[in-house]
């Protein structure tokens, strides 16, 4: 089964989950992404969270990614998530086979996303 087999070391696509948090107001959530390349130097990634354990959402952001040293890839990116959404998000982070960082911001909020593979 393709799902179950190791991913090489340097593939950062796929399936990842874990978690979000704001360093504004303390405000947390489950994060859910799915990483597809678009070329040698752009990916896409699909999230989807939830708030308060009962409200989800979901929005994709295009990524400007640069292979780093070990194995890592870091990246930034932004998305237009609507006025009630707090407007652009500004986001950057690094990648590995297993792990995925990334700090977001906006004008109005700013935090953490923190995902691994799933079991």
């Amino acid at each position: 089964m393709a799902a179950t087999e190791p991913r090489p070391v340097n593939d950062i696509t796929g399936r990842w989950e874990g978690s979000w948090s704001c360093d504004k107001n303390g405000h947390s959530g489950n994060l859910r992404c799915l990483l597809s390349k678009i070329d040698d130097t752009h990916y896409r990634a699909r999230y989807k969270a939830t708030y308060r354990k009962i409200m989800r959402f979901g929005y994709t952001l295009a990524m400007n990614v640069k292979h780093g040293t070990d194995n890592a890839y870091n990246f930034q990116g932004e998305a237009d998530l609507g006025w009630w959404a707090g407007g652009v998000y500004h986001y950057e982070g690094q990648i590995t086979s297993t792990n995925f960082v990334s700090t977001y911001k906006s004008k109005y909020d700013q935090g953490t996303f923190r995902m691994k593979r799933p079991e």
